[in-house]
Protein backbone atom coordinates (compact mmCIF):
# COMPACT_ATOMS: atom_id res chain seq x y z
CA UNK A 1 0.00 0.00 0.00
CA UNK A 2 1.48 3.26 -1.11
CA UNK A 3 -0.51 5.32 1.34
CA UNK A 4 0.93 3.68 4.29
CA UNK A 5 3.98 2.03 6.12
CA UNK A 6 4.91 -1.68 7.52
CA UNK A 7 6.57 -0.94 11.03
CA UNK A 8 8.04 -4.27 12.76
CA UNK A 9 9.17 -3.76 16.51
CA UNK A 10 12.92 -4.22 16.53
CA UNK A 11 12.92 -6.50 19.54
CA UNK A 12 10.58 -9.26 16.74
CA UNK A 13 13.36 -8.97 14.68
CA UNK A 14 15.99 -9.48 17.07
CA UNK A 15 13.81 -12.57 18.01
CA UNK A 16 14.77 -13.65 14.79
CA UNK A 17 18.41 -13.47 15.48
CA UNK A 18 17.83 -15.91 17.82
CA UNK A 19 15.98 -18.47 15.50
CA UNK A 20 19.17 -17.84 13.24
CA UNK A 21 21.49 -18.49 15.94
CA UNK A 22 19.82 -21.46 17.73
CA UNK A 23 19.96 -23.31 14.52
CA UNK A 24 23.24 -22.64 13.75
CA UNK A 25 25.31 -26.40 13.35
CA UNK A 26 28.58 -24.68 14.73
CA UNK A 27 26.99 -22.76 17.63
CA UNK A 28 28.62 -20.83 20.67
CA UNK A 29 30.32 -21.25 23.48
CA UNK A 30 29.24 -20.35 25.96
CA UNK A 31 25.77 -21.42 24.31
CA UNK A 32 22.95 -20.27 26.39
CA UNK A 33 24.30 -16.65 27.43
CA UNK A 34 25.58 -15.81 23.63
CA UNK A 35 22.11 -17.23 22.51
CA UNK A 36 20.34 -14.95 24.87
CA UNK A 37 22.36 -11.67 23.59
CA UNK A 38 21.43 -12.55 20.26
CA UNK A 39 17.55 -12.90 20.77
CA UNK A 40 17.83 -9.84 23.01
CA UNK A 41 19.94 -7.58 21.86
CA UNK A 42 17.31 -4.64 20.84
CA UNK A 43 15.05 -5.81 23.88
CA UNK A 44 15.54 -1.93 24.81
CA UNK A 45 12.98 -1.33 22.02
CA UNK A 46 9.78 -2.87 23.53
CA UNK A 47 9.08 0.77 25.21
CA UNK A 48 9.77 3.29 22.68
CA UNK A 49 8.53 1.37 19.33
CA UNK A 50 5.51 1.34 20.66
CA UNK A 51 5.02 4.66 19.54
CA UNK A 52 5.23 5.88 16.48
CA UNK A 53 8.26 8.62 16.47
CA UNK A 54 7.38 10.79 13.34
CA UNK A 55 10.66 12.01 11.06
CA UNK A 56 8.75 15.26 9.66
CA UNK A 57 11.96 16.28 7.27
CA UNK A 58 11.33 12.85 5.67
CA UNK A 59 7.46 12.25 6.44
CA UNK A 60 7.30 9.06 7.71
CA UNK A 61 7.95 7.36 11.12
CA UNK A 62 12.10 6.89 11.82
CA UNK A 63 13.21 3.91 11.57
CA UNK A 64 16.54 2.21 13.54
CA UNK A 65 19.00 3.89 11.17
CA UNK A 66 17.66 7.60 11.55
CA UNK A 67 15.93 7.53 15.01
CA UNK A 68 17.30 10.81 17.33
CA UNK A 69 20.48 9.62 18.74
CA UNK A 70 19.63 11.05 22.75
CA UNK A 71 16.47 8.90 22.96
CA UNK A 72 18.20 5.91 20.71
CA UNK A 73 21.25 5.62 23.01
CA UNK A 74 18.67 5.95 26.43
CA UNK A 75 16.97 3.06 25.67
CA UNK A 76 20.05 1.06 24.26
CA UNK A 77 21.75 1.59 27.32
CA UNK A 78 18.19 0.52 29.59
CA UNK A 79 18.02 -2.44 26.91
CA UNK A 80 22.30 -3.61 28.38
CA UNK A 81 21.19 -2.80 32.26
CA UNK A 82 18.00 -5.34 31.25
CA UNK A 83 19.96 -8.01 29.72
CA UNK A 84 23.00 -7.38 32.58
CA UNK A 85 20.11 -8.29 35.49
CA UNK A 86 19.91 -11.43 33.57
CA UNK A 87 23.10 -12.59 32.22
CA UNK A 88 26.72 -10.88 32.69
CA UNK A 89 27.77 -12.33 29.59
CA UNK A 90 25.05 -11.26 27.18
CA UNK A 91 25.45 -7.92 28.68
CA UNK A 92 28.90 -7.10 27.69
CA UNK A 93 27.67 -9.08 23.93
CA UNK A 94 25.13 -6.76 23.61
CA UNK A 95 27.19 -3.50 24.98
CA UNK A 96 30.41 -4.85 22.42
CA UNK A 97 27.58 -4.42 19.25
CA UNK A 98 26.10 -0.98 20.48
CA UNK A 99 29.52 0.95 21.61
CA UNK A 100 30.63 -0.28 17.21
CA UNK A 101 27.97 1.90 15.78
CA UNK A 102 30.00 4.36 17.47
CA UNK A 103 33.74 3.93 16.93
CA UNK A 104 34.06 6.80 14.83
CA UNK A 105 31.35 9.31 16.40
CA UNK A 106 32.50 12.43 18.07
CA UNK A 107 29.24 13.48 18.63
CA UNK A 108 29.38 14.34 22.46
CA UNK A 109 26.35 12.35 23.75
CA UNK A 110 27.78 9.02 21.70
CA UNK A 111 31.32 9.79 22.89
CA UNK A 112 30.04 9.38 26.52
CA UNK A 113 27.96 6.79 25.78
CA UNK A 114 30.49 4.60 23.87
CA UNK A 115 33.08 5.34 27.41
CA UNK A 116 30.59 4.25 29.21
CA UNK A 117 29.81 0.92 27.14
CA UNK A 118 33.79 -0.10 27.18
CA UNK A 119 34.18 0.63 31.01
CA UNK A 120 31.23 -1.50 31.48
CA UNK A 121 32.74 -4.60 29.05
CA UNK A 122 36.35 -4.09 31.02
CA UNK A 123 34.17 -4.18 34.60
CA UNK A 124 31.96 -7.81 32.73
CA UNK A 125 35.22 -9.17 31.42
CA UNK A 126 37.00 -9.41 35.05
CA UNK A 127 34.00 -11.70 35.68
CA UNK A 128 34.60 -14.38 33.05
CA UNK A 129 36.35 -17.38 32.41
CA UNK A 130 39.34 -17.77 30.14
CA UNK A 131 37.39 -20.05 28.28
CA UNK A 132 34.82 -16.92 27.96
CA UNK A 133 37.01 -14.29 27.01
CA UNK A 134 38.70 -16.48 24.42
CA UNK A 135 35.38 -16.93 22.73
CA UNK A 136 34.10 -13.57 23.19
CA UNK A 137 35.21 -12.00 20.01
CA UNK A 138 33.73 -14.83 18.02
CA UNK A 139 30.57 -14.74 20.27
CA UNK A 140 30.26 -10.59 18.93
CA UNK A 141 31.01 -11.64 15.54
CA UNK A 142 28.54 -14.12 15.43
CA UNK A 143 25.58 -12.12 17.29
CA UNK A 144 26.42 -9.53 14.01
CA UNK A 145 25.88 -12.04 11.51
CA UNK A 146 22.82 -13.14 13.39
CA UNK A 147 21.31 -9.32 13.65
CA UNK A 148 22.33 -8.54 9.76
CA UNK A 149 21.09 -12.38 8.57
CA UNK A 150 17.14 -10.91 10.05
CA UNK A 151 17.40 -7.66 9.45
CA UNK A 152 18.03 -8.30 5.53
CA UNK A 153 14.61 -10.22 5.75
CA UNK A 154 12.59 -7.26 6.82
CA UNK A 155 15.06 -4.21 4.87
CA UNK A 156 14.76 -6.22 1.78
CA UNK A 157 12.41 -6.74 -1.14
CA UNK A 158 12.40 -9.88 -3.42
CA UNK A 159 14.01 -9.02 -6.84
CA UNK A 160 15.77 -6.44 -5.27
CA UNK A 161 19.52 -7.27 -5.86
CA UNK A 162 22.26 -6.69 -3.75
CA UNK A 163 21.81 -6.40 0.07
CA UNK A 164 20.35 -3.27 2.60
CA UNK A 165 22.04 -0.93 5.00
CA UNK A 166 23.69 -2.01 7.57
CA UNK A 167 24.53 -4.67 6.12
CA UNK A 168 25.98 -3.85 2.18
CA UNK A 169 28.82 -5.56 2.50
CA UNK A 170 27.12 -9.25 3.20
CA UNK A 171 27.56 -11.53 5.72
CA UNK A 172 30.86 -13.94 6.26
CA UNK A 173 32.18 -15.64 9.78
CA UNK A 174 35.07 -17.78 10.19
CA UNK A 175 36.36 -16.92 6.64
CA UNK A 176 32.88 -18.71 5.25
CA UNK A 177 30.72 -15.76 3.20
CA UNK A 178 26.83 -17.17 3.46
CA UNK A 179 24.56 -15.77 0.71
CA UNK A 180 21.26 -14.16 1.01
CA UNK A 181 18.33 -14.26 -1.86
CA UNK A 182 14.93 -14.44 -2.45
CA UNK A 183 13.46 -17.30 -4.42
CA UNK A 184 10.09 -16.07 -4.16
CA UNK A 185 7.83 -13.83 -1.88
CA UNK A 186 7.35 -16.08 0.13
CA UNK A 187 11.47 -17.97 0.67
CA UNK A 188 14.13 -16.73 1.08
CA UNK A 189 17.54 -19.34 0.65
CA UNK A 190 20.44 -18.83 2.77
CA UNK A 191 23.60 -20.41 1.13
CA UNK A 192 25.67 -21.86 2.05
CA UNK A 193 23.53 -23.12 4.51
CA UNK A 194 24.90 -23.37 7.64
CA UNK A 195 21.52 -24.60 9.66
CA UNK A 196 20.14 -27.45 11.46
CA UNK A 197 16.83 -27.02 9.44
CA UNK A 198 15.08 -24.76 7.87
CA UNK A 199 12.73 -22.43 9.69
CA UNK A 200 9.46 -20.40 9.30
CA UNK A 201 9.05 -16.94 10.36
CA UNK A 202 6.08 -15.54 11.79
CA UNK A 203 6.55 -11.97 12.48
CA UNK A 204 3.53 -8.72 13.87
CA UNK A 205 3.48 -5.74 11.92
CA UNK A 206 0.87 -2.87 11.90
CA UNK A 207 0.85 0.00 9.23
CA UNK A 208 0.56 3.09 9.85
CA UNK A 209 -0.93 5.92 7.14
CA UNK A 210 0.71 8.79 5.75
CA UNK A 211 -1.73 10.60 7.43
CA UNK A 212 -0.17 9.03 10.92
CA UNK A 213 -3.05 6.82 11.74
CA UNK A 214 -3.18 3.46 12.01
CA UNK A 215 -3.75 1.43 8.47
CA UNK A 216 -4.06 -2.41 10.01
CA UNK A 217 -2.25 -5.14 11.28
CA UNK A 218 -1.10 -8.74 9.70
CA UNK A 219 2.09 -11.02 10.32
CA UNK A 220 4.83 -11.18 7.88
CA UNK A 221 5.38 -15.30 6.94
CA UNK A 222 8.07 -16.79 5.16
CA UNK A 223 10.44 -19.65 5.37
CA UNK A 224 14.70 -19.86 5.32
CA UNK A 225 16.05 -22.84 3.41
CA UNK A 226 18.89 -23.64 1.97
CA UNK A 227 19.31 -24.18 -1.92
CA UNK A 228 15.73 -24.74 -3.44
CA UNK A 229 14.51 -26.31 0.26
Amino acid sequence: MADSFVLVEQHEHALVSGEFARRWAEGPSPRGSTLYAVENHDVAWRGPDREVLWNEEAGRPYSFLDYPLGPKLSAQWRGIDLVEAHDAYAACLCSMHYARFLSGSEDPVGVEFRKGEEARQGRLREGMTEEELENLERNFRFLRLCDGLSLFLFLSEPGRAGYPPPTPDGFELDGTRYELSWRSRDLVSLDPFPLTEPFDVSVPYRRVGKDRRPAGAGALEFRVSGGGR
